[in-house]
């Protein structure tokens, strides 16, 4: 939604964002994933998942009210540590990476229930064709400076949720109660699990806070904005889960884990409706990668331009297009989806996220004396994210160590790369 700050937002234009943010492929994604780990309890999962994004989402709403110019999160963690921009540095480039991880799960996610409409479901040679394809043409297109009407945007936010309502609410009709018992079949730890590794499906709401300057009294309606934006997608993928573990086996939903929302369509809907459900994965997927790529593009010039990154990213053609960023993420996101694994994909870019708040949670309460952040509820928070973190880490340590050394190596080559330039550079050239 691409709008004047002239034209004040209300709550109803954030609550579409927000919602538009967070089911821009989340859903279609980790589906069978969190019924491969909670089992019949994975629609517990997505609740758990649910209370942690809205204390997340308070120490968003805290600051976004008080630096309202501000907007990234890592601009946060520059005003909590003037004196260190490093870790604000740091924070950004964490942000990126996990920008990164979310093109590639949309594409990975595209090309997966692109191969099922194709009539080739699991084929991962077509999987990853359509995955690229996807990627490349979005790159184009942003290269082009072509950007989607707000109006066509917020289309498509409204038709996903109408395609998901829908479904739900007919699958709902469909459901056997004994098909939870047990509820908890893969224990209660299975249960946490679920919700830590599939965190990212809550990735979005934070686009709200880029909109502070935009809304129509924000301090009535941002805070609406993004709880209610997460209780109306907590309250949606609480129907789906629900509806899928409720009609078909476990073992039919994890075999079908990269497309899972298609094939638990098909029993209910039929073909048809399988087929409807695969298009909405699409256009939710494609709308996803553009604006992602297309905000995330501008973030990285914009840390370019304030010392944060390599000036190069900041460059811009004719059109203001910053067309090494758009590149760069788009090389990165392509290599990352040709890992063949949307559990690793997922994990990584949870976790991401994950530490992206709860950097922006120490921020707030260092700052709680601006923000009027409440100790308790602050400090809660902040316990809930740093519990999921070590929860994917556990986990993959015992059950999946290869996984585990693939993410850490991922955030090492981070860590390393952000190390490196602020030695060489420390971050000077450009800051404002």
């Amino acid at each position: 939604m691409h709008r004047s700050v002239a034209e004040k937002l209300g709550l109803r234009e954030l609550i579409a964002m927000g919602v538009g943010g967070m089911i821009g492929g989340g859903i279609f994604s980790v589906l069978g994933i969190a019924v491969g780990l909670a089992g019949h309890a994975a629609p517990l999962s997505f609740v758990i998942d649910m209370l942690i994004a809205l204390a997340a989402g308070y120490h968003y709403v805290r600051l976004a009210l008080t630096f309202r110019d501000d907007g990234a999160s890592y601009t946060y963690l520059l005003r909590a540590w003037p004196e260190r921009p490093w870790i604000a540095g740091v924070e950004g480039w964490v942000v990126i990476m996990g920008y990164v991880g979310t093109l590639a799960l949309y594409a990975f996610t595209f090309g997966a229930y692109g191969a099922d409409l194709l009539g080739s479901p699991g084929d991962a040679a077509v999987r990853i064709w359509l995955s690229l394809g996807v990627l490349l043409f979005f790159m184009f297109v942003n290269l082009e400076g072509v950007r989607s009407a707000g109006l066509t945007e917020d289309l498509i936010v409204y038709a996903k949720i109408v395609v998901l309502g829908l479904f739900a609410v007919i699958g709902m009709t469909r459901v056997d109660p004994g098909r939870f018992v047990p509820l908890f079949d893969q224990g209660v730890g299975g249960l946490f699990l679920g919700a830590a590794v599939i965190f990212v499906a809550y990735e979005g709401f934070q686009l709200i806070t880029n909109a502070v300057v935009e809304t129509e009294d924000p301090d009535r309606n941002v805070p609406r904005g993004i709880y209610g934006s997460i209780l109306i997608t907590g309250a949606i993928y609480l129907s789906l889960a629900v509806v899928a573990v409720g009609t078909m086996s476990l073992d039919q939903i994890t075999q079908a884990k990269e497309y899972a929302l298609a094939e638990v369509a098909r029993p209910i809907l039929g073909n048809a409706g399988r087929v409807l459900v695969g298009l909405a994965a699409l256009m939710a997927t494609s709308s996803a990668i553009n604006s992602t790529l297309f905000g995330a593009s501008r973030m990285m010039a914009e840390m370019g331009t304030k010392g944060m990154m390599p000036a190069a990213f900041s460059r811009r053609d004719r059109k203001g297009v910053p067309w090494l960023a758009v590149l760069v993420m788009t090389l990165l996101a392509g290599g990352f989806t040709l890992l063949g694994s949307l559990s690793v994909i997922a994990e990584f870019s949870s976790m991401t996220f994950l530490l992206v708040s709860i950097g922006v949670s120490l921020a707030n309460l260092k700052l709680r004396a601006r923000t009027g952040a409440h100790l308790g509820v602050a400090l809660l928070g902040l316990v809930l994210m740093l519990v999921t973190v070590l929860a994917i880490a556990v986990y993959l340590a015992f059950h999946d160590p290869e996984e585990l050394t693939i993410v850490l190596v991922l955030y090492l080559v981070i860590g390393a790369l952000a190390a490196l330039y602020y030695r060489a550079y420390g971050g000077a050239h450009g800051r404002t």
